[in-house]
């Protein structure tokens, strides 16, 4: 039985944001930035976001485990918000802590609706190294 996806949105510091991405990397889930680039533009005192979105289960691959697909809003070392998605282990996400009440959560999903993405700002940081 596939577990529930929750409809929360869950806030993490940097280092545990890259707990995350690591534990994503070892299980080889295909939704995660490399550990070492996130290191390099995460703020290091930010608070990052995870929203579910999606149950991921790979039936073409049976040995990857079954993980939820996060929409994730990151705070880089620039102050911008960029959104992001992360896969993640649903017995993971379960033990990060609910500290955001209502008013915040939804307010953190609107402003992941209007985020620039990762690959946006990357194209954008590489066009202003070009000028």
């Amino acid at each position: 039985m596939t577990p529930t996806l929750p409809r929360t949105v869950r806030a993490v510091d940097t280092a545990q944001l890259l707990d995350l991405a690591q534990e994503a990397t070892m299980h080889g889930f295909s939704q995660r930035l490399p550990v070492d680039w996130l290191k390099e533009h995460l703020a290091a005192e930010a608070t990052h976001y995870l929203f579910p979105t999606l149950v991921q289960r790979l039936t073409h691959r049976p040995e990857v485990l079954l993980q939820w697909r996060c929409q994730q809003l990151l705070t880089f070392s620039t102050g911008e918000q960029i959104w992001g998605l992360l896969d993640v282990l649903p017995g993971t996400f379960d033990k990060l802590p609910e500290t955001l009440d209502a008013a915040s959560k939804k307010d953190i999903v609107s402003r992941i609706e209007r985020a620039v993405t990762v690959g946006e700002w990357v194209e954008r940081m590489a066009a202003d190294a070009g000028s």
